[in-house]
């Protein structure tokens, strides 16, 4: 117990009796020392940065010591005295929070958070071990979007990440000295999905949707864009003389722009469909624009007998399809906006028909020894 200093070279810590360091730094007359304390608690070590004065090092230590004494201990550490409520509603009001697109799911995710952890829980008392326990409770808890099913891995990862990024914008921002649940696992997500339409298949399905729908499952069909963006989809955005959709990046999910090739079949649609009188945007139910699909997708499904199937299914389907057509992953990339070929691979799946048309090698040598002799 005592006071400490750190080596400005390696930034080990020793006592100041130390004259030298082990990376062979000379202690005593360096320049940019740091100070630390060091003191115990209920057997617990602590350990404070104070800064390069000796004095005010000196100076908290008695603070410490004689808080110690009197049987109160006085914690610097704003963790200490702030709640995991105060914390996340301090978070919430950022304005550069709430200009997220994402803030209402934000807000459902510290919601569940502030549920199981409780919202008047000290920071400093929200460990590892809590979160790992906040983990199982939620997988074993019911989904509220499907029926007989328990919350996925996927979901309970986005909430840990949410609340990782709570505690790290309160360490930039000076609230917490640092983040307690750094170091927490993610859960392993078995998300990847093999469902691929056919060509039959996506033809039933586009006659099983309502005259509304047509026109969007067939633009997700053919271009792999995302539901928010083909629903929120305008004129302005639809070059069909060049053949292009052209998205800025406040539209798409990565806050990067792109081009979007037209398939034939699509330009032939755009140029049949209606233009709306008050409104600008491409898809129309009425004459009017609309943004809930759900529930008439699903019904398409089962009226054309296809199952386990989503609308985000249908970018699979684009993607994929491309690949098979013999475009190359960068142009693919460039149409699907994705960034890293990590995420890009899990949107293409080989089929065991495709690997049946694998050639040997033992097949290409009798083909080309074929060839050479005639």
């Amino acid at each position: 117990m005592g006071l400490l200093v750190e080596c400005p070279h390696c930034h080990k810590r020793y006592s100041l009796r130390k004259s030298k360091c082990q990376c062979g730094f000379g202690l005593k007359k360096a320049s940019g020392k740091v100070y630390w304390i060091e003191y115990y608690i209920e057997g617990r070590r602590k350990r404070e940065r104070i800064g390069p004065s000796k004095a005010a090092a000196e100076q908290r230590l008695r603070e410490v010591l004689k808080a110690r004494t009197e049987d109160r201990y006085i914690d610097s550490d704003p963790a200490a005295s702030l709640t995991l409520s105060q914390v996340c509603d301090w978070y919430l009001a950022l304005p550069e929070v709430k200009s997220k697109k994402s803030y209402r799911r934000d807000q459902e995710m510290i919601r569940h958070l502030k549920r199981l952890l409780g919202g008047e829980t000290r920071v400093r008392n929200i460990t590892a071990g809590k979160v790992e326990s906040y983990q199982r409770q939620r997988l074993s808890e019911a989904s509220p979007r499907r029926m007989d099913q328990t919350v996925k891995p996927a979901t309970v990862n986005k909430e840990v990440t949410c609340l990782k990024t709570v505690f790290n914008r309160a360490v930039r921002h000076g609230k917490l000295d640092h983040n307690p649940v750094s170091q927490v696992r993610k859960l392993a997500e078995k998300n990847v999905r093999m469902r691929i339409l056919t060509q039959d298949e996506f033809e039933r399905l586009l006659e099983a949707c309502p005259e509304h729908l047509q026109p969007v499952v067939l633009t997700a069909y053919y271009t792999g864009m995302r539901r928010s963006e083909i629903l929120f989809l305008s004129w302005g955005e639809v070059d069909l003389e060049s053949g292009f959709i052209r998205l800025e990046a406040s539209r798409t999910k990565t806050d990067d722009g792109r081009s979007i090739p037209l398939h034939p079949r699509l330009r032939t649609m755009f140029g049949k469909l209606p233009r709306g009188l008050r409104t600008d945007r491409v898809f129309l139910l009425k004459g009017n624009p609309f943004a809930e699909i759900k529930r008439s997708f699903n019904t398409a499904c089962r009226t054309a007998g296809i199952s386990d199937f989503t609308f985000h299914d249908l970018r699979h389907c684009a993607l994929n399809n491309m690949r098979l057509a013999g475009n190359d992953y960068f142009r693919i990339m460039a149409v699907s906006g994705h960034k890293t070929m990590s995420v890009f691979k899990r949107y293409n799946q080989v089929t065991e028909e495709e690997l049946s048309q694998v050639i040997w090698h033992d097949e290409t040598s009798l083909a080309g020894e074929k060839a050479k002799s005639k």
